[in-house]
């Protein structure tokens, strides 16, 4: 044989050998998870029908939740199909159908338990939740399972081990459990957290009262001319002058406010206590009226969340808003075109906000009581008795004269019980 020829295969056969090991080292690194249906950096599902997913069910220890597409608008079951958070679902479905994995492990279904998702366990951190999607005739598509949390290295954060992922499971995957690096902070099987947030915002309020405790009478009526202006309270009395600081608040009504639930319209009965209903009406410059009824929750008829000072809530909105803008005598043609642009805009929005608003009604809804602090409080703590004037100078120098003028009365020397000078026993004696 040529030295050129044993030169070749000596080539070759070091580079088989080298392709060798590294299939071999491959292959150890990779272990078992080389024989899961997908490994690290496939998504978890090879095609995820997030298009026709109409009907989802999350459970976990402590129950469950039911959203269902309706009209194209996502709703709550357990709430008489209240709107959800749409963003809330919509992303759900969106990460489950990116989701990548970022490690895989070989295993069958009855090693669930041991990633936290035992479907049997009362123990929220052993049961993890489950999802099932359906379309809208009831089909299932998809079912997944979320469980433990995956910790990080203690050293990667100053206030130590934090999770930096979660295991998962594909019901219709039973090669193995998948590691990912989503939390899923916002999938809960609570019902409250999917309920859509938006609440009645009170903007530019002009007045604002509040009935007697089980009376349509009223307790007390705000009022003020302008937006920019402070509240006065209607019926001041003579002798009382306005608490500033407690009618403070009542500009601000509402804004950025929550409620705790939305509660069925067949538990209502059974939870509120009508003897200290009461009656609110605000009123807003820009014509805006919300009429509220407000009753107390009776003693132990809240939910486990409840707090026993929670208040149930109905909503009414009514609007009288403008249809045309009122102009000004002499007004400039390019002028009131850049009015009626800025009115058309604003009226817009108005009406964009009444009919989110209007949505509303007919729902009760239950609230903190630090929601309605403001509102609930008593026509007592809106007025403060007067300070007395402090006296004039004129005054106090008449006083300081009238009392510097007054006869002295001293003692006659025959009453006076003054002790009388010691004698002294010893002499002194003439030298």
């Amino acid at each position: 044989m040529k030295k050129k020829q044993v030169l070749t295969l000596s080539v070759i056969a070091i580079a088989l050998g080298s392709a060798l090991l590294i299939v071999k080292q491959t292959q150890k690194n990779s272990g078992p998870a080389a024989l899961t249906s997908r490994a690290v950096g496939d998504t978890l599902f090879a095609s995820f029908p997030a298009t026709e997913i109409a009907h989802i069910e999350i459970t976990g220890a402590d129950g469950s939740v039911t959203l269902v597409k309706k009209d194209g608008k996502w709703t709550v079951a357990q709430r008489e199909n209240y709107p959800a958070n749409a963003v809330n679902v919509n992303e759900f479905i969106r990460t489950l159908a990116e989701l990548k994995v970022t490690r895989s492990l070989e295993a069958g279904p009855s090693f669930a338990p041991r990633f936290g998702m035992d479907e049997t366990s009362t123990k929220p951190e052993d049961r993890g939740l489950t999802a099932t999607f359906k379309d809208a005739s009831g089909k299932e598509l998809s079912k997944v399972s979320l469980g433990k949390n995956i910790e990080g290295s203690q050293d990667a954060s100053p206030m130590g081990a934090m999770p930096v992922g979660r295991y998962i499971r594909n019901h219709a995957d039973e090669t193995g459990f998948y590691a990912v690096n989503e939390m899923f902070f916002s999938v809960s099987a609570n019902v409250t957290r999917w309920l859509a947030e938006e609440f009645i915002a009170p903007d530019k309020i002009k007045s604002v009262s509040l009935s007697q405790k089980g009376s349509d009478a009223a307790a007390w009526k705000l009022v003020r001319d302008a937006e920019t202006a402070e509240f006065k309270l209607e019926d001041l009395k003579p002798g009382e002058a306005l608490n500033s600081e407690n009618v403070a608040p009542i500009k601000s009504l509402f804004s950025y406010a929550r409620f705790e639930d939305v509660v069925n319209s067949a538990a209502v009965g059974e939870r509120a206590d009508a003897t200290g209903k009461r009656k609110a009406i605000i009123e807003t410059f820009d014509g805006f009226t919300y009429t509220l009824t407000i009753t107390p929750l009776k003693p132990g008829t809240g939910s486990a969340s409840s707090a026993p000072d929670n208040q149930l809530v109905t909503i009414a909105v009514s609007a009288k808003l403008p249809t045309e803008r009122a102009k000004a005598e002499g007004e400039k043609p390019e002028d009131a075109k850049a009015k009626d642009e800025e009115f058309a805009t604003r009226l817009k929005a108005l009406n964009e906000k009444l009919a989110k608003e209007q949505s509303l009604a007919g729902r009760t809804f239950e609230l903190s009581k630090n929601t309605l602090n403001a509102l609930l409080k008593e026509r007592e703590t809106f007025v403060k008795n007067p300070e007395p004037a402090p006296a004039s100078p004129a005054t106090s120098g008449t006083k300081a004269v009238e009392a510097a003028t007054q006869p002295i009365e001293v003692p006659s020397v025959k009453d006076s019980k003054a002790p009388a000078p010691a004698k002294h026993k010893n002499k002194v004696k003439n030298r």
